[in-house]
Parts: structure tokens; C-alpha cells; sequence
């Protein structure tokens, strides 16, 4: 019995995805639930597993955009397992028959220039001479070094580098998660009014209070750790209370305000820029809010991230930090109107009732839409959020860490 195997839906406005790798071969015996490919939408990368077993007969090649629902792979489920190893179950080839086919059938040998190493196909040869390239220039991947269409097309006219140095570059068609990123991100800069305000935290309250209660906080949480994330998305849907404008969206001649903050969470995946969603950030504890984003991270780490994890969202929070940025200006997640960027925490000289001291400060920026949010509203939301984040026992804690960090 032949199955039919076809692409599975990843979500409800998905039409297409790509075959980013097959990690099967064709021709191969699969098992009933084996990864055999991973597939890339818009939203996000997901394994395909084998519905069952049996030999599978490859129907799409990597990089192929394939409409949900199309057949990608056959299985055949009557085939039986093979056993043993490939040299074992292949029968041995007749020593004798080689030598006398050889001798009987006549051999043409073409000429040597025609496959020296170095020589460039017809079709390479043409698209050389285009770019007025020399083929000596230019190494071969074919056959004895033959040089191919496709090294003809990658080659680039030298640069008369003095040093010898490497000039090779390499082309590779990036994953449909990147170029839907790519342009969601332009769609963001061309289609929003957008505008970023800046302002500086001291960091002294939060590292306190930090330093005092991690390690009781990790021990009783089953090591989810106290980081700045669930202090800085405590902050932000404090202010996006006080600013609700920040929590609220474009759509054509209206506009769409939230009584609940799902905050976004940008993470670097092996795949690109994920942004997860944490739900109901508003009514999470600082427990709550960090063992989400701890869980969210390892699903983007791990490939396991799906489109639900990334749907939606009403505000979003990037740490360039992390990567030691100073100062940027973050781009809008459309259809977002706001989105915060933290940047690394630098210990610098400021003025404290009159004297010079130093702490660790860091620089946070808000992009907004100003087609939405005025400036009022958005200075306004910045501030609160240092509000909160220089005093954080009184705004976010309630003056009392241990029952806040109790759930």
C-alpha cells in the first residue's frame, strides 16, 4: 500500500510552507513517527513526522515552496525493514562480466583539453565571458575540476587583493522565517509613523534587591531564576495600564485598545528572530513571568516554537543587552504600536542629591507609532516604566519581595 503523505496545516492563515531540510534520504525505511523533514512557514520551523512506516519516495526537493495540503513524500507500507547492512543485502556483482563488456563494447575517449581541470561547460563559458572573467581566476567543482554553471555565477572578478587573501563568498537562499521577517520589518519603517524616545535606569534598586533574594527565589521556584525580564515586564504593563494608548493597534479608520497586555518577547533562535508571546502578562507573578519566558526561550532554542507560541501580542520587549548594545532604535512589531529595547547596564558617573556617584545605568528606548500614540503618551509610558524599575519595591513589590515572590 502506497500512503500519500501531505502537508499538514501549521496554523489557519498559513497556505504555504517550504522544505528547509529532508532528513531522510530517498529510498530509505522510515519508522511511524520519525522526523523526516522540517518544514518552514511564515511564523515558524516544524518537524514533519512519518505517518508510517516503510520505504519513502521523496517528492519535493529542499528549498520547495509547497502548498498545504500537497503531497511531499510517499510511503511504501508494504515494503518490508531491510536487514543486515547495504553490502550485505546488495547481491555481488559478476567479477567476470566487467572485464568482458569492456572489452566488447567500444570506448570513445574524448580528448583531454575537453575535461582538463580548470575548463569551463559551454554555458559557464558564456556567462564568464559576460563578466569579462578569466577562467583561470576561477576553481572548478565539477568533474576533474571542470568549472560549472554554477561556479561561473558565483565567481567574482578579482580585486587585485595584494595580500592573497581568501575572496570567496558564499549564496544561500534565506529560510521563509527570515524573509518573512524581512519584510514585516520594511513593512514596519514604510508603513508607520514611526518615532523613538529615549531615557536612562539606574539599575541600583533591582540589582539590590536581586542580589538578595535570587538564591532563595531560585531554590524555591525549581531553578527558575529572578532576572531583570519579569522586573522590566512588570514595569511595562504597569505603564501600559497607566497609558493604555501604547496598548492599542492601527486597524484602517479605527482603533483597537486592549484590556490585557500578551507582551512579546524577542529571543534569537537558530533560525532567526522569534517573538513569543508571555499571555495575560498583567496577572502573572514574577515567578509566573519568568518561567514563561524561560520556557518560551528553550522551545525557540530547541526548534520547538510554534505558531500559536507567536501569534498575537499587544506590546513587545527586545534586550540588545544581552549582545552588549548600548543605545538603538527597535523596530515596531506590526501590527503593534510600541515596542521597549534594553540595552547592556554600564556603570557611569551621575548626580545623586547633589554629588557624583556611580552606578550601573542603562540606556531603554521606546519606538512607537505616532499615528496612535502622541507624545505625551509616550514619554509619559517611558517614564513610568523607569518609575518602577528605580523603585521597584514600592511600585512592582507592593513593599513586601517575599509575598510577591511567593507564586
Amino acid at each position: 500500500m502506497i500512503l500519500e503523505m501531505k502537508v499538514p496545516s501549521p496554523g489557519e492563515s498559513i497556505k504555504e510552507v517550504e522544505i528547509a531540510t529532508w532528513l531522510v534520504k530517498d529510498g530509505d525505511y522510515v519508522e511511524k513517527d520519525q522526523a523526516i523533514a522540517e518544514v518552514d512557514s511564515d511564523k515558524a520551523t516544524l518537524e514533519l513526522p512519518a505517518e508510517a512506516s516503510g520505504i519513502i519516495t521523496l517528492k519535493a526537493e529542499e528549498g520547495d515552496a509547497v502548498a498545504v495540503g500537497a503531497v511531499v513524500c510517499l510511503i511504501d507500507t508494504a515494503a518490508a525493514k531491510p536487514t543486515g547492512s547495504a553490502s550485505e543485502a546488495a547481491p555481488a556483482a559478476p567479477v567476470a562480466e566487467a572485464p568482458k563488456a569492456a572489452a566488447t563494447a567500444p570506448v570513445v575517449v574524448a580528448p583531454a583539453a575537453t575535461y582538463a581541470s580548470g575548463t569551463p561547460s559551454p554555458a559557464a563559458r558564456k556567462i564568464l565571458d559576460e563578466k569579462n572573467i578569466d577562467s583561470s581566476s576561477v576553481s572548478g567543482t565539477g568533474k576533474d575540476g571542470r568549472i560549472t554553471k554554477d561556479d561561473a555565477v558565483n565567481a567574482t572578478p578579482s580585486m587585485g587583493t595584494p595580500t592573497g587573501g581568501s575572496r570567496g563568498s558564499e549564496r544561500t537562499k534565506l529560510s521563509m522565517l527570515r524573509r518573512k521577517v524581512a519584510e514585516r520589518l520594511v513593512a514596519a519603517k514604510n508603513e508607520t509613523a514611526m518615532l523613538t524616545t529615549f531615557n536612562e535606569v539606574n539599575m541600583t534598586p533591582i540589582n539590590l534587591i536581586r542580589n538578595q533574594y535570587k538564591d532563595e527565589f531560585k531554590a524555591k521556584h525549581g531553578g527558575v531564576g529572578l532576572g531583570y525580564m519579569s522586573f522590566f515586564t512588570k514595569a511595562v504593563t504597569r505603564a501600559l495600564k497607566l497609558y493604555p494608548d501604547v496598548n492599542s493597534m492601527m486597524d484602517g479608520d479605527y482603533k483597537i485598545a486592549y484590556d490585557f497586555c500578551d507582551i512579546s518577547i524577542a529571543v534569537s533562535g537558530p533560525k532567526g528572530l522569534m517573538v513569543p508571546v508571555v499571555r495575560n502578562a498583567e496577572n502573572l507573578t514574577f515567578r509566573g513571568v519568568e518561567a514563561d519566558i524561560k520556557r518560551l526561550a528553550i522551545r525557540a532554542r530547541d526548534g520547538q516554537i510554534t505558531v500559536d507560541d507567536m501569534t498575537g501580542g499587544t506590546f513587545t520587549i527586545t534586550n540588545g543587552g544581552v549582545f552588549g548594545s548600548m543605545l538603538s532604535t527597535p523596530i515596531i512589531n506590526p501590527p503593534q504600536s510600541g515596542i521597549l529595547g534594553m540595552h547592556n547596564i554600564i556603570e557611569r558617573p551621575i548626580a545623586v542629591n547633589g554629588k557624583v556617584e556611580i552606578h550601573p545605568m542603562m540606556y531603554v528606548a521606546l519606538s512607537y507609532d505616532h499615528r496612535i500614540i502622541d507624545g505625551r503618551e509616550s514619554v509619559g509610558f517611558l517614564v513610568a516604566v523607569k518609575e518602577a524599575l528605580e523603585n521597584p519595591m514600592e511600585l512592582l513589590l507592593d513593599n513586601n519581595p517575599k509575598k510577591a515572590f511567593e507564586l
